[in-house]
């Protein structure tokens, strides 16, 4: 089922393998990908739909140094190499839009602004910073009522951008602890005003940046990534079903992309979300648990719990993942050590099964 091409009145990919976002660090200084960049997504351009790692919006979403941006011309320039690239190579690539919120630190910041988020509530992780040194948190600012309408305004402007740029469009991302996720858990949002408190008050801000990036670009071209119960970075969502239902029941039948879902072992978010989602719905099953498998994807799709599943590790040593799976082939391990950097060492090296084996693989869709 995985090779087999997948239809909506949103999507038209020719297999239903997802290269999930994955964060890499190989942008310039000021936030414009490199050309590494585009090589690495060109050569995994036989995924059905690529999904960029993370880009921040505006320098007031930059979470870590070297993540890359979309808020200048350069950016669009720079990013419009590699939708070119993957398109001449027969791919889709969707942009992920990510504010860091409370994630961040000025010396990881183009900026060097202080990241603020819904409340004052350090996150743990370590941050890496432009002297490739990481840095200790730092406490938050609390995001004012003007600081979250130019949120808004940025997610807005930055998928402008990603369709200026050529990208088919754009996931904004609301899981794995990043700003939509904060306003979202009930622990990193705190606040007494209409964004925090209450399950509607926690959705305001998600639902005003997908408001804004539909009215942008259009509601066929937005997706949406959720982890519902996902404790990465701190996150608690003390019952995650009745907000994520809740949410569910805002979005569905508004016509997005997709909706690009996490599961997690406290709160099987497929089995309970699958039924109140009528769109097309991409599943990731890897988060927090080991590397995906084609034998997992095949299972969640077999079960009726998606329609397509994103790959991340398995992607990130085989860019020749979909071949791999035609012909049921082993899958290259990770090498961990380079997984971040400035170089194409254990980013663009990883041969193709065919290149290190001398043969010739008869492709597949």
């Amino acid at each position: 089922m995985l090779l087999t091409e997948f239809r909506s009145a949103t999507l038209n990919l020719p297999n239903r393998v997802v290269m999930a976002p994955m964060t890499r660090l190989r942008s310039h200084r000021d936030g414009s990908p490199t050309a590494e960049v585009a090589r690495y997504y060109t050569q995994r351009a036989e995924a059905g739909l690529i999904v960029t790692e993370g880009i921040w919006p505006h320098p007031s979403g930059q979470s870590e140094a070297w993540v890359p941006g979309l808020h200048t011309d350069a950016h669009e320039h720079a990013w419009r190499h590699v939708t070119e690239s993957v398109h001449a190579a027969g791919g889709r690539i969707f942009a992920q839009l990510m504010h860091g919120g409370r994630k961040g630190h000025p010396g990881a910041r183009i900026d060097g602004s202080i990241p603020a988020g819904p409340s004052a509530v350090i996150d743990a992780e370590h941050v890496h910073l432009y002297d490739d040194t990481k840095a200790a948190p730092i406490i938050p600012a609390v995001m004012s009522r003007t600081d979250i309408d130019a949120a808004v305004t940025h997610f807005a402007d930055a998928a402008r951008r990603a369709i200026a740029a050529g990208f088919d469009g754009v996931e904004l991302h609301g899981a794995n602890s990043y700003l939509l996720h904060q306003f979202l858990a009930d622990n990193t949002n705190l606040r007494t005003d209409e964004y925090g408190g209450s399950i509607a008050n926690r959705l305001r801000l998600p639902l005003r940046v997908l408001t804004a990036v539909t009215d942008a670009i259009g509601a066929h071209r937005t997706g949406l990534r959720l982890s519902p119960g996902n404790p990465q970075f701190g996150m608690r969502e003390t019952d995650p079903a009745p907000l994520y239902r809740a949410l569910l029941s805002e979005i569905d039948g508004a016509g997005l992309a997709y909706l690009h879902l996490t599961d997690d072992d406290a709160y099987p978010a497929l089995r309970d979300l699958r039924p109140r989602w009528s769109g097309p719905l991409i599943a990731n099953v890897g988060e927090n648990r080991d590397r995906t498998t084609p034998s997992a994807a095949h299972a969640v799709l077999a079960a009726g719990l998606a329609d397509l599943v994103s790959f991340g590790r398995a992607f990130l040593a085989n860019p020749d993942l979909v071949q791999r799976i035609a012909h049921d082939l082993p899958l290259a391990p990770v090498r961990e050590e380079v997984l971040y950097g400035r170089e194409g060492v254990g980013y663009t090296d990883y041969p193709r099964w065919d290149e290190q084996h001398d043969t010739v693989l008869p492709r597949s869709a």
